[in-house]
């Protein structure tokens, strides 16, 4: 016996040609929860950050969301079709966003930012890192109600048979995603800064997070049926995570020597 995937229409409501879309009012979800926890970290006493700050920054972070978001997904998972179909990358209608272009995006960015404002591009990250998790939360909440990116065949109690996935019950990806790359992450992050942490090592743990959580749970999840796993071992997701886990730790590792090797020429002086 599998559970019933609930059948919810895509679509909320339409108005002549325009239709509103649960995928869709999900990014809006996302970006306003972002605004919240972003205005709420610069009111903190000494945070330096003002309000017309997070308004532009969050404003540059939408754009790379949209914009990395395409390219990645054109370029990591559709690029044989791009080559045959160039204006393919604007058939936005089509849907096809990847995180991990959306990542490359914000830290895009971040990194304009930073520099046109005078602040440090790890200070920026950190102040962002925390902020993504909630998006990611709601927004694979869009994929489930979709019934897309299911998981790999099942016979766990909790597995569904999705409308596009053919007759045998899968496991809900998306909602293991939802789980741990949106709400524990976002605990994590939460918990970590409630104390003073050394510059880079907030984006260094949401890199390691995220990629660590994607990582596993892509053993879960259907692999993209034109890519396969690739060499027969990983997912594209697989290997695009490695480098955010790499680059993660490294981060982590990065700055808490700084902070170490500051802490000791202070102390010497």
């Amino acid at each position: 016996m599998a559970l019933e995937f609930p059948q919810i229409d895509p679509v909320i409501f339409e108005v002549g040609p325009l239709a509103v879309r649960w995928y869709g009012l999900m990014y809006l979800v996302g970006f306003v929860l972002a605004m919240w926890l972003a205005n709420r970290q610069a009111a903190k006493p000494g945070s330096g950050w003002s309000k017309e700050e997070v308004s532009d920054l969050l404003f540059y972070g939408m754009l790379g969301v949209i914009l990395g978001g395409r390219l990645g997904y054109v370029f990591f998972y559709q690029f044989s079709y791009f080559l045959e179909n160039p204006l393919y990358l604007f058939r936005i209608d089509q849907g096809g966003m990847s995180f991990h272009g959306g990542t490359l995006g914000v830290i895009a960015a971040i990194f304009w930012f930073a520099k046109s404002r005078a602040k440090s591009f790890f200070a920026v990250g950190d102040f962002v890192a925390p902020l993504v998790p909630l998006g990611l939360l709601v927004g694979r909440i869009g994929n489930f109600i979709n019934g897309e990116l299911w998981g790999r065949t099942s016979d766990v109690p909790w597995a569904m048979v999705f409308p596009t996935g053919g007759p045998d019950a899968r496991h809900p990806s998306q909602l293991y995603e939802a789980f741990f790359e949106g709400l524990v992450l976002f605990l994590i992050l939460q918990w970590f800064i409630k104390k003073p942490r050394p510059a880079g090592s907030v984006s260094g743990l949401f890199l390691l997070g995220y990629g660590s959580f994607r990582f596993a749970i892509e053993y879960f999840r259907e692999p993209d049926a034109h890519l396969g796993l690739l060499g027969g071992i990983m997912s594209m997701g697989q290997i695009l995570s490695l480098p955010m886990i790499i680059i993660g730790g490294a981060f982590i590792y990065w700055a808490h020597s700084k902070a170490d090797n500051a802490a000791v020429s202070t102390a010497k002086k």
